[in-house]
């Protein structure tokens, strides 16, 4: 009895700051150890659910990665990283295979520790969204086959405050979004929600920076036009097929094309063959043969590997995995996928452009990154520069090679509001095809300053 009274005396004194509830719903979350995890982890984790509409009971799911003890967490920003598909996962993708600490052995069961992991720069937060995505569900069937953009951003927003009340040493933290793919989409899109809803309010708990975007899906005409002259300019498709998908596609929705569209697209990916579009140069997966290369071969761990993804899908159902992770708590009746099977194919609005955004948040004097790999066939490096283009933006300093270790890791255009950099020999998940190289463009993207000319 007396230690039950001390225990709510306490928690009453805490409960007057503000802090009792927040930290103990937290150390709810805390991770002690991942298995298979390497033994030399030096930073602290944490995942669960945070539910974003309690009359639908939607949750999301989220794995947060502090940066190392030695490099002084409390000092370091947070980063958002979202990926897109969309119904693609971010837990598989962003943390397991491209800027987490830790990634997935081919095994599917053990984990080994990523030396250009971001978090040694940033803590970093990863978010399955929307709902149906990876470990997040909703009670309500009905809306994974209702989402769309715009309630995704709205679900991300409230993620977000009411993460921060559970984590109330990030607020006011200086913090920022990146993202791939389609999240070209969503990062832009949540960064315009944030902005909104911050104005008036003199020290906004999001204290909201900037965003960076690799690969992005930023605007269908454009995306069109870019594509189809990156597979023509680079032998993936025929004269014919070229002329045939500029008069059915350009112009149409990227998420709904016209069924001629859809054809001319069929006999392009046919021309193509059996390559992998998101690394034209490199082999795609063969599973079988993959897994004794990379047994045989342990020392070819920094080249790139094309069937992650598969250790991801091993990985993530282990119920071991999911019991460490306090994931799956309502026992799903679909297991977990790197992209969900129903999410995307029911996608219900989707804008045929996110630039008007950019030209609000760069108006509003918001940091704005864009990168390219320059292997992605799926959105490539053309498809991103007819975008910027169309922003209309004055140069301040015009193309030139960056470098690192005296070799050219790129090339860079820095607009007023903006900064364009690419990334030579990576493919659409650049901090997978290049991670060292990635991890130079994060540093300068926080620093804000230009990539290093020699």
């Amino acid at each position: 009895m007396a230690s039950s009274f001390l225990f709510f005396a306490f928690c009453f004194t805490f409960l007057v700051l503000g802090t009792c509830s927040p930290l103990s719903d937290q150390e709810k979350d805390r991770i002690e150890q991942l298995p298979g995890q390497p033994p030399n982890v030096d930073f602290s984790q944490y995942s669960g659910y945070v539910t974003v509409n309690q009359q639908s009971g939607r949750a999301l799911f989220y794995w947060l990665t502090e940066s190392p003890a030695n490099r002084d967490p409390k000092s370091r920003p947070l980063l958002l990283w979202l990926n897109g598909g969309p119904g693609c996962s971010s837990v598989a993708y962003g943390a397991a295979e491209e800027i987490g600490p830790l990634h997935i052995n081919s095994d599917g069961k053990t984990l080994y520790s990523n030396p250009y992991s971001w978090n040694k720069l940033a803590n970093l937060l990863f978010l399955e969204s929307p709902a149906g995505v990876g470990y997040s569900y909703s009670n309500t069937t009905s809306d994974l086959y209702t989402f769309g953009d715009a309630r995704t951003a709205e679900d991300s927003y409230a993620f977000l405050v009411n993460w921060f009340e559970r984590f109330p040493q990030y607020k006011y933290r200086d913090f920022y979004i990146a993202g791939e793919s389609y999240a070209g989409h969503y990062v832009p899109q949540l960064s315009q929600l944030i902005y909104e809803r911050n104005k008036g309010v003199e020290n906004p708990v999001i204290n909201f920076k900037g965003f960076m975007v690799g690969n992005a899906v930023t605007d269908d005409y454009n995306d069109y036009v870019g594509t189809f002259e990156y597979w023509w300019t680079h032998g993936l498709i025929s004269d014919s097929t070229y002329k045939s998908l500029q008069k059915a596609c350009e112009g149409s929705s990227a998420e709904h094309p016209p069924i001629e569209c859809i054809r001319a697209l069929s006999i392009a990916e046919m021309e193509q063959g059996h390559i992998d579009p998101y690394s034209i140069y490199t082999k795609p997966c063969n599973y079988t043969s993959s897994l004794k290369r990379r047994g045989r071969y342990p020392w070819m761990r920094g080249a790139y590997d094309p069937c992650t993804e598969n250790y991801a899908n091993q990985y993530f159902n282990l119920p071991e995995v999911q019991k460490a992770f306090h994931a799956n708590i309502t026992k799903l009746s679909y297991p977990w996928k790197t992209c969900s099977d129903v999410v995307g194919g029911y996608w219900t609005d989707s804008p045929l452009s996110v630039l008007p955004i950019y030209k609000e948040l760069i108006a509003a004097g918001l940091q704005v990154w864009v990168f390219s790999g320059d292997t992605d066939a799926v959105v490539p490096l053309t498809a991103t520069r007819y975008s910027i283009d169309a922003l209309n933006l004055s140069t301040i300093a015009n193309w030139y090679p960056w470098y690192d270790n005296g070799k050219v890791a790129g090339w860079s255009q820095i607009y007023k509001g903006l900064t364009f950099v690419t990334v030579t020999g990576a493919g659409h998940e650049v901090p997978l095809h290049r991670p060292r190289q990635a991890f130079i463009l994060f540093r300068s993207f926080l620093e804000n300053k230009a990539m290093e000319r020699s």
